[in-house]
């Protein structure tokens, strides 16, 4: 196993999906989970944390070409929950979940967090997968002064004093990845990825990056969210590689299985074009099928491979609450240490009140599965640095980590734009954007 001294990773900020083969179907109607639903003749309406529950919104992509990958957070948050309540509750009070879909539908999401917001009177909401979704209801929760936690890695370049981020900021996955692949992989890399938002931004820093480093990105192409036709794209890399090279890869939903399954189909197999994932987990390999994948790599802060007590422990409860085919991934790995993250800052203040929660929250830590977590003042949170190769199994071959947390650094420091800010909410000169250098 290759170590990464962390100070190499700490430096990255100061230089320079899912898939869905069988699809869940879930109504838009709210419903308290099954584990946490209120004692008969409660009231699911009452206003967050009265009488002896505390209520909380979930709120992701039941249904459509994200759900394969977002029911499996909806999992993690309600294990978080049914633990939680099983030890005792929030303030000696238990936790009641109001689940809305969002339909992998951008508009629904705002909806339904207005009416998470408004009508069900949740405490908090943990939702989200894609940026467009996130940056749908972030306008909602910043004009109600609400608070929204989000639990997958993304592009970066935001820093709310509305949402806490606890997947990865870009210095703690993609610009890691970046430079494992020049040192190991090639300097040429041909860029993938689905046309939203994420995609788009993260290789606008990949670009910069390489730049900086020494790289060449020889091509660039995109796919609309859930388009399969794929076909057109593997011409392309192979005529910008054709002796093979680097293909970054940050697809998401039903995209990925049709890519991975024409690229072996052409012959593009993983020693001469390595494919570097940022939206594949374990979950996605699993659909997928190892056999398309394995020698492949991804970048992420958690896989179920990692060795601790802590992570052995919650793959054995994840496994006992809903079945041992099931797996654990990153996204489900920050989904659950959110809740316990939020559950923390609420018997720190005492209080749901959104204010008193959000200052409460600084300096939280937990021990994770992937290992100990801290939540930084710019509302991200501190983790390990890991890249895995994928297995005959469908699990990961841990090849890289870094020997300790990664401080977050959400405004990117390759690109010109935002080069030289920082983001404090500890601090009300600061906030979200400032010039730190």
């Amino acid at each position: 196993m290759t170590r990464i001294n962390r100070r190499k990773f700490l430096v990255y900020g100061s230089t320079a999906v899912g898939t869905s083969i069988l699809l869940k179907a879930c109504g838009g109607t709210s419903e308290p989970t099954a584990d946490t639903a209120p004692a008969e003749g409660e009231t699911t309406i009452a206003a967050a944390g009265d009488g002896d529950t505390i209520k909380v919104g979930i709120l992701h992509s039941l249904s459509g070409t994200m759900a394969i990958s977002e029911t499996t957070v909806v999992d993690a948050e309600e294990l978080a929950i049914k633990e939680i309540n099983a030890a005792g509750g929030v303030l000696g009070k238990q936790i009641v979940a109001v689940k809305e879909d969002g339909a992998s539908d951008w508009d629904t999401f705002a909806e339904k967090a207005e009416k998470l917001i408004d009508q069900d009177q949740v405490s908090v909401v943990f939702g989200c997968w894609t940026s467009a979704s996130r940056k749908k209801v972030l306008p909602v929760f910043e004009a109600k002064d609400h608070m929204l936690w989000y639990p997958v890695q993304y592009e970066g370049q935001e820093c709310s004093k509305n949402i806490f981020y606890t997947g990865a900021a870009p210095n703690q996955q993609i610009e890691p990845a970046v430079d494992w692949l020049l040192e190991n992989k090639g300097t040429d890399f041909f860029l993938v990825g689905s046309d939203y938002v994420f995609p788009r931004t993260a290789n606008t820093i990949i670009k910069e990056q390489l730049k900086a480093k020494g790289g060449n990105t020889v091509g660039e192409d995109y796919l609309p969210l859930g388009n399969t036709e794929v076909t057109p794209i593997i011409t392309k890399i192979k005529a910008a590689l054709p002796d093979g090279g680097v293909i970054f890869n940050s697809l998401n939903g039903d995209s990925n299985v049709a890519f991975f399954k024409q690229l072996k189909g052409a012959g593009m197999g993983p020693d001469n074009y390595p494919v570097m994932s940022v939206s594949i987990a374990e979950e996605e390999v699993r659909t997928i099928g190892p056999d398309f994948l394995t020698g492949h790599y991804a970048a992420w802060n958690y896989f179920q491979t990692v060795e601790s007590p802590a992570n052995e422990k919650w793959v054995s409860d994840f496994k006992a609450e809903y079945g041992d085919e099931r797996v654990t991934n990153d996204p489900m790995e920050a989904a659950y240490i959110m809740v316990y993250l939020w559950k923390q800052a609420v018997e720190k203040a005492g209080s749901t009140d959104i204010a008193a929660v959000r200052e409460a929250a600084y300096g939280q830590t937990f021990d994770a599965p992937g290992g100990t977590v801290t939540m930084n003042p710019n509302h991200h949170i501190s983790k390990t640095v890991r890249i895995g190769e994928i297995r005959e199994d469908g699990l990961f071959e841990i090849v890289s980590e870094t020997d300790g947390p990664v401080d977050p650094i959400p405004w990117n420091q390759f690109v010109p734009d935002t080069k030289g800010y920082a983001c404090d909410w500890s601090d009300p000169a600061k906030g979200g954007k400032f010039k730190a250098a």
